[in-house]
């Protein structure tokens, strides 16, 4: 091996690293604003405000493109709007390291499902294990919340409806071979158009009732870090290092998140929860892990 290709490996993980860890982030910021006074409302609105606003300059003066094309307006509906409401709801109430379970957990499942089910993909042996073990973990979240009393909430109903909506967005993109820079642009400016008249005339906001610090996190993080950078950094891991090794490390998330959270919002941490995390965590390392070659 060169070492310009060894570099470009080197570098390919590092963004992989890094976009891992700004999603593992998402999950924390966005509990953040869930427990900060914020309504899920406000902060669908911030994270949409900021990222239009940064790449709208951006598609007018350097990178245009026909932004109203069916394709692009049905799935930002999907994975901008109704994964958005869903998923920000499900913060609101459900515990982080619960989010870390469900989210990196269900998305790869649907769309591998999805994918097979629209022939995309064919039936293989090794995602099949990794969406089994990934089950498992889920069902042990669900039977620990029962065995200590507690019970599925509509908040991890949310989130689990969010996983489902990215999991059909991240179909539609591939399936009508949707771009990068179109996807993130798209996504953000058409959630805004829908979401922004009703959100000012109908929903509940507490934006004048916290403090600027929490709404200027937010705006940073989901309009910026959790969108645009991570974005950046996900789509160049793919192109240094591949799809299932940047997958693979994707497989990090529901621990980091998951543990991380337990100390930052003082969450209970169970075995079964633990086992969960693990598991999932494991799950998505096996689906996206690429088989040895023979």
């Amino acid at each position: 091996m060169t070492s310009i290709a060894k570099t470009s490996i080197n570098s390919g993980y590092l963004f992989a690293c890094t976009a891992a860890l700004i999603w593992a982030g998402f999950i924390i910021v966005s509990r953040h604003g869930g427990v900060s006074g914020l309504t899920a409302y406000d902060v669908i609105a911030i994270r949409y405000l900021t990222c239009s606003a940064i790449v709208l300059p951006i598609l007018l003066i350097w990178r245009p493109f026909n932004l109203f094309q069916r394709r692009l307006v049905v799935s930002s509906l999907v994975g901008g709007l109704a994964y958005a409401v869903f998923a920000f709801i499900g913060f609101s109430g459900a515990p982080a390291s619960h989010a870390a379970v469900l989210l990196p957990g269900l998305m790869p499942a649907f769309i591998y499902l999805f994918s097979v089910l629209l022939k995309q993909d064919r039936i293989n042996r090794q995602k099949t294990l990794g969406i089994s073990v990934i089950t498992i973990g889920i069902t042990l979240l669900v039977i620990d919340l029962l065995m200590n009393g507690a019970k599925i909430s509509m908040f991890h109903i949310s989130l689990s409806l969010s996983a489902i909506c990215w999991s059909i967005y991240s179909v539609l993109i591939r399936r009508w071979s949707i771009s990068p820079w179109e996807a993130t642009v798209s996504l953000a400016v058409w959630t805004l158009i829908f979401y922004l008249p009703v959100y000012i005339a109908f929903l509940p906001s507490n934006l004048t009732e916290v403090e600027w610090s929490i709404i200027a996190t937010q705006s940073f993080y989901q309009g910026f870090v959790a969108t645009i950078i991570q974005m950046l950094c996900y789509v160049k891991a793919v192109q240094l290092i591949g799809a299932s090794s940047m997958g693979s490390i994707m497989g990090f998330v529901p621990l980091v998140a998951g543990f991380a959270a337990i100390p930052i919002f003082d969450e209970k941490l169970t075995a079964g929860l633990a086992l969960a995390l693990v598991l999932v965590s494991s799950g998505v390392w096996l689906s996206n892990k690429s088989p040895k070659k023979r």
